[in-house]
C-alpha cells in the first residue's frame, strides 16, 4: 500500500496507473473495515491497516464526499486527549451497497414460494400491483400532457424519478421509450411476468397498444418500449373494388 507506515510509492509507478489501482484496494479496505467495525475514529483505521494518518483522512473524506462515510463526535465513553473532539466514522446505506444485498436472492425465494402456494395467477396478481403502485402517483401528469408524444415524455420522467433512467426518441409512426436501468432485473430475469405487467401498466395509462421491443432482463442493452403515435387509418370494406348496389 503506497500509504503504509514505512514505505513509499516505488519510483517507476506510472501516475494514474498502478497509483490508482493502490488507492481503490487501500479505499476497500478502509470501507471494509468500517462495515466490520464502525463506528471508528481515524486512528483506529490507521492503526488497524497500518497507514499514516494523512492517508486514512485521505480515503474518508473520499468516502465522505462519495457519500458513502458519515462522520458523528465520537461516543462519550471513549478517551479523548487533548485538541478537538474526536470524531468516528461509520459506513452510509450508499456505502454498504458496495458489498452488496441480498435484497434480489430474496425476492425470488419470495416469488418462489408465492408461486408454490398460490401458483401463477398469485405472482401475476403481484406483478401487476407492483407496476401500479409504481406509476400510478404519475398518473395524473400523463393524462394531463398535451398530445401522445408529450405523454410518452410525462411517464419517462415518472419512470426517471424511480430509478429506471427513462428516455424517449422518436421512431418512424411513433416513439420509443427508452428505461436504461432496471431495479429488479436479476429478479425478472427468472419472473419475466413482472415485464409483462409493466407493458400492460403503459398501455393502460397511455391508453393506446405498445409493443416491447427488448428488455434488460433478456439481455438486452435497455428495457424498450414502441408507442404509436400517428393512428391506424381503419379498414373499410365499402369502395369502387365492390361497385354498386343494384336498385
Amino acid at each position: 500500500m503506497p500509504e503504509a507506515l514505512g514505505h513509499s510509492a516505488p519510483a517507476h509507478t506510472a501516475p494514474g496507473h498502478g497509483a490508482a489501482s493502490g488507492d481503490g484496494r487501500t479505499r476497500e479496505a478502509v470501507a471494509r473495515l468500517l462495515m466490520e467495525q464502525a463506528p471508528v475514529t481515524a486512528a483506529d483505521v490507521a492503526a488497524a491497516l497500518a497507514l499514516t494518518a494523512a492517508g486514512v483522512r485521505r480515503h474518508l473524506d473520499a468516502l465522505i464526499s462519495d457519500g458513502e462515510v458519515e462522520v458523528r463526535e465520537a461516543s462519550r465513553w471513549r478517551p479523548r486527549g487533548r485538541g478537538r473532539p474526536a470524531r468516528e466514522y461509520l459506513l452510509t446505506d450508499a456505502g454498504r451497497a458496495r458489498f452488496g444485498h441480498g435484497y434480489d436472492t430474496l425476492a425470488v425465494a419470495a416469488l418462489r414460494y408465492l408461486r408454490q402456494t398460490g401458483g401463477e395467477d398469485a405472482v401475476r396478481g403481484f406483478a401487476e400491483q407492483r407496476v401500479r403502485e409504481l406509476i400510478e402517483p404519475g398518473t395524473r401528469a400523463v393524462a394531463a400532457a398535451d398530445g401522445p408524444e408529450q405523454r410518452v415524455d410525462a411517464l419517462a420522467g415518472v419512470l426517471t424519478a424511480r430509478g429506471y433512467a427513462a428516455q424517449t426518441r422518436a421512431a418512424g409512426s411513433g416513439v420509443q421509450l427508452c428505461q436504461h436501468h432496471c431495479p429488479v432485473v436479476h429478479v425478472a430475469a427468472e419472473f419475466p411476468v413482472l415485464c409483462e405487467a409493466e407493458t400492460a401498466a403503459f398501455a393502460e395509462v397511455l391508453g393506446t397498444h405498445v409493443q416491447r421491443l427488448a428488455t434488460i432482463a433478456r439481455g438486452d442493452s435497455a428495457c424498450t418500449t414502441h408507442i404509436p403515435t400517428i393512428p391506424i387509418p381503419a379498414i373499410t370494406t365499402a369502395g369502387p373494388l365492390h361497385g354498386r348496389q343494384s336498385e
